[in-house]
């Protein structure tokens, strides 16, 4: 074969240096022809390419060869038939030629199928305010030491390409809803299109084409935000292909190596930092002279305009045991007592939970996102005491109870009475009526005064709760008197005659 070496060397012999074709010939060990043909071709390169690739063995079962890889790739993965298995196949038919022959085939017809079944994508443009993506990533953290792996929410504005992305601990509808609020707060604004894959917090049912049965609650959030919600071709991530590469870029540029944070508060405030600052610090794909933060800017006015946080919770009924508590998410957290005996509803947010009976909250509990953990509100269980104040004591709800600050020295110098449980749990009952500021005021005017005792704290209470004096009532000036009546006796005496 003629290397571009040799062929370079003779069209330099001969054009350059003026050598004959017999010379260059001699020289190299070539044919006179085939220096001929190099300087008559002007080429710098031969290469030799057969067009038909003779198969005298693998020819008259090539059909059957076809029909049994065509059926092994439309089966699932874990089910296909390696191409030794094939082979056995091919060969029990009758075939006798060898097994190189099969896989040199079927390389060549993978290759002709995957050219003509590669896909072809239209560019997207859209206009500022138009539409934004949202998708879920998952990425492993440490935090608080902990390896964790936690949910991020990704949207994305599609004109501007402005990124926003937020962790969580769960992909439920609640952060779906907390996560929608804190990217359109932050953009201080939305877009008039919502684009989504398929996913279960937002849709119940597909049908044929882009008909989709949204959930209810999340059709309140997008009337909330005056968003029209779209959702994607299932299995055509393409459609929503800006979220999908914002995806990989934050998890090549944001989670690598490993973060190390305190908590999710930390890691969100964080992300946030690093969201503004690859936004300043970036090109605009389309708009190369301008930033990714400058778009934004001015995409902002075209955005509609932010409405407030939509009331995001996903509500379910809960039942309330005997020892006031509501079981939710495989917690427990506590109710007021007076919800004992009847159901309650559980709102869970996505960073609390209130507990509603008859539209009245019963409880109001930071979120745990562990498992068999117990949160007590102690105050709950104050109307409990008054019936059992000895389990003041020992209740589990009151175990490192921090009260404020006179409470707690009320509560330390009655530890020491015999009924000094019976004291505190009346004044802890008075807060239920009369307020914890009103309490703590008298219980400080009492520990001013030297004493701590319950019925003199109870005393303070009544005598701050009693009405004021009322104000003297204001005589016109046409009623007053300017002179004193006289006294007549006299008149007394006639009426004694006449009985």
């Amino acid at each position: 074969m003629l290397i571009v070496e040799t062929i370079g060397r003779i069209r330099r012999d001969f054009l350059v240096k003026g050598r004959g074709i017999r010379e260059i010939a001699r020289d190299l060990n070539l044919s006179r022809n085939t220096v001929r043909k190099i300087l008559r071709s002007e080429a710098t390169e031969f290469r030799y390419e057969r067009t038909t690739q003779p198969q005298p063995k693998i020819g008259p079962w090539r059909e059957r060869l076809d029909a049994l890889l065509l059926v092994n790739e439309g089966k699932a993965a874990r089910e296909r038939l390696t191409l030794v298995r094939i082979y056995e196949e091919l060969r029990g038919a009758g075939y006798d030629g060898s097994y190189d022959a099969v896989r040199r085939y079927a390389r060549s017809w993978q290759k002709a199928r995957g050219a003509s079944q590669a896909a072809a994508y239209v560019p997207l443009s859209f206009a500022p305010g138009e539409a934004y993506q949202f998708d879920w990533s998952h990425e492993v953290v440490l935090i608080g030491g902990v390896t964790v792996t936690v949910k991020v929410a990704h949207v994305r504005l599609c004109h501007s390409r402005m990124l926003f992305v937020r962790a969580y601990p769960r992909e439920t509808q609640e952060m779906v809803f907390d996560a929608h609020d804190r990217a359109f707060a932050f953009f201080k604004g939305t877009c008039t299109r919502g684009i989504y894959d398929n996913m279960k917090t937002a849709v119940d049912a597909i049908f044929v084409g882009k008909e989709r049965a949204y959930n209810r609650r999340f059709q309140q959030m997008c009337s909330h935000y005056l968003v029209e919600p779209v959702a994607c071709t299932p299995a055509a991530g393409w459609e929503k292909g800006q979220v999908e590469n914002q995806v990989g870029l934050v998890r090549e540029r944001f989670f690598t190596p490993r973060l190390r944070v305190a908590s999710y508060e930390e890691l969100n405030g964080w992300l946030l930092d690093q969201c503004v600052a690859y936004a300043r610090a970036h090109r605009h794909p389309e708009q190369r002279d301008r930033t990714v933060w400058e778009m934004f800017e001015a995409e902002r006015p075209s955005l509609v305009g932010y409405v407030g946080r939509f009331d995001g919770f996903h509500a379910t009924p809960a039942s309330v045991s005997k020892t006031c508590l509501v079981r939710f998410d495989h917690n427990k957290y506590s109710v007021a007592a007076k919800a004992v005996g009847r159901p309650v509803e559980v709102r869970a947010y996505a960073d609390r939970i209130e507990l509603r009976q008859d539209g009245q909250v019963v409880g109001t509990h930071a979120r745990c996102f562990g498992r068999d953990r117990t949160v007590y509100d102690p105050w709950h269980y104050v109307p409990v005491l008054a019936r059992k104040p000895g389990a003041l004591r020992n209740g589990a709800p009151f175990k490192d109870w921090v009260l404020p600050t006179a409470l707690d020295r009320v509560r330390r110098k009655l530890a020491g009475s015999d009924d000094g449980d019976r004291q505190m749990v009346d004044i802890l009952t008075a807060v239920l009526s009369d307020g914890l500021p009103a309490v703590e005021v008298a219980c400080a005017e009492a520990l001013r005064e030297n004493v701590h005792s319950a019925a003199v704290i109870l005393n303070i209470l009544a005598r701050r709760r009693e009405a004021a004096a009322p104000a003297p009532i204001q005589t016109p000036e046409t009623l007053r008197l300017h002179h004193a009546p006289v006294a007549d006796c006299a008149r007394y005496d006639t009426l004694r005659r006449v009985q």
